[in-house]
């Protein structure tokens, strides 16, 4: 059996049973036999059943933001952008289907007609993460399916409901059935599943340590994987930056959703000419958050997921003011932070260099190292400085100094003056321990599909 706690009062707000063997064989062989018909619809009819999945899922709008705070403890007032976003997302994908399929025509030839083929791979098994349900989800599944495979989805254990919901909508949507399924699975049966000679592609979202797993699993076959990993994701503001601005997104960027994001902003190097300005006005702003408990309108920082996780966070807090760094926010700044829950004061630390776990590790809460550096070049080498590569920030009025900088910086994303924000348009991909693989844009068709070359002499 498998129990969600929930953050909010640590009861038991879900459970479910795991899927037995013959459950899990038979999602199998019905996915397999599922997309042998499946794989024959046009795009066109596709995108219209995925249409009105969308359709369905904005209608259940509040239902899905108020079981999104229940599971995982978000603010509820913020809740319901996840269902904003996971639609855009969704249409975005399905309206590019048309051409990121398409045949490629490689040009003429006499006597010859030559292109390449966009085929579906089959089945695809997408493993998503807690911290943005369905915004994870939707990245595979709906390309995934709109590229004519099917999927099974295995959600964490934690929001098991967004799996739930995705299927109830795929139904209500007409999708033909077995075209798309979920499973409750243990680590032992998402490994063995991975395994599985039916399953043609893992999309799997997580921490490093799982992607390994995912990674040995699915090594013992000739099988692609999509991996999103996480970050210690820097942002550099530089002296002629909008402090306003970068103040209020770099704030935001760090704290939303308590921390918990693959891209939420941890490392924040600052030009040492608005360093102590921009300091002042971050520690000003963060000490404006309103904790508590994320059902009510006023909270702004809901928990973080479980209190095991508040304790890991402030054993790494602990960890880098034992290393020499300086905590700015004494938890007693926040009446609602207590040892022993899930709910934790933000914290700002200064005085860090890289020895420290908050500009080493990734820390999934909300947790703020602020660095000064005297140029760009400093600030070049730290953020580079690191074993992740998901995004990187800087704030800037100069576009071709940020265009320069970029070119140098190791990540998938570089933003401008923004952050913490996919664009369904553009690739989204990490480097180094950040992961590898595509989702989204165009290009993330590309992993959902293989290529298949048609060579036609027209004439003997």
């Amino acid at each position: 059996m498998q129990q969600t706690i929930s953050p909010i009062d640590e009861t038991v707000y879900v459970e479910r049973r795991l899927a037995t063997d013959a459950e899990i064989e038979r999602a199998l062989t019905h996915a397999v036999s599922a997309h042998r018909s499946w794989r024959s619809v046009s795009v066109h009819e596709r995108a219209a059943i995925l249409a009105r999945f969308c359709d369905v899922f904005e209608a259940h709008r509040e239902a899905i933001a108020e079981e999104l705070t229940w599971q995982m403890g978000r603010p509820i007032r913020y809740a319901p952008n996840e269902v904003n976003g996971t639609l855009e997302r969704a249409r975005h994908m399905i309206e590019i289907a048309p051409r990121a399929l398409a045949d490629i025509d490689v040009g003429p030839k006499e006597n010859f007609r030559r292109f390449i083929r966009r085929e579906p791979l089959g089945v695809v098994f997408v493993i998503a993460a807690w911290n943005y349900p369905y915004l994870i989800a939707v990245n595979s599944v709906v390309p995934a399916l709109m590229a004519g495979n099917c999927v099974i989805l295995k959600h964490s254990a934690q929001t098991p409901l967004c799996a739930e919901r995705f299927d109830q909508c795929m139904r209500a949507a007409g999708l033909p059935d077995g075209v798309f399924q979920f499973l409750h699975l243990s680590h032992a049966d998402t490994e063995r599943v991975i395994r599985d000679p039916r399953i043609d592609f893992v999309a799997f979202t997580g921490s490093v340590a799982g992607g390994h797993a995912v990674q040995r699993a699915a090594a013992e076959r000739f099988v692609g994987t999509g991996l999103e990993l996480g970050g210690c994701d820097p942002v550099y503001v530089r002296q002629d930056a909008n402090l306003a601005h970068a103040i209020e997104n770099i704030v935001d960027g760090a704290y939303f959703n308590s921390g918990q994001s693959c891209c939420g902003l941890q490392r924040i190097y600052v030009h040492e000419a608005v360093y102590d300005t921009f300091l002042e006005g971050f520690v000003d702003l963060t000490r404006k958050y309103e904790l508590g408990d994320p059902r009510k309108s006023s909270t702004t920082l809901g928990p973080v997921v479980r209190t095991s996780a508040a304790d890991t966070i402030r054993g790494q807090i602990a960890a880098s003011v034992r290393a020499g760094a300086s905590a700015v926010i004494e938890e007693s700044e926040f009446a609602a932070s207590r040892p022993g829950t899930a709910y934790l004061a933000p914290q700002v630390l200064i005085h860090v260099d890289h020895s420290m776990p908050v500009m080493k590790e990734e820390i999934f809460g909300p947790v703020a190292g602020i660095m000064k550096v005297s140029s760009d070049e400093a600030a070049i080498a730290l953020m580079n400085d690191s074993a992740f590569g998901l995004t990187a920030a800087i704030w800037t009025s100069d576009e071709e100094a940020a265009i320069a900088i970029g070119d140098r910086i190791d990540t998938g994303t570089w933003f401008m003056n923004r952050c913490d924000y996919l664009d369904p348009a553009l690739a989204w991909v990490g480097v180094k321990e950040s992961g590898r693989g595509c989702t989204l844009s165009t290009v993330g068709y590309e992993h959902l599909t293989r290529p298949k070359s048609f060579h036609l002499r027209t004439k003997t």
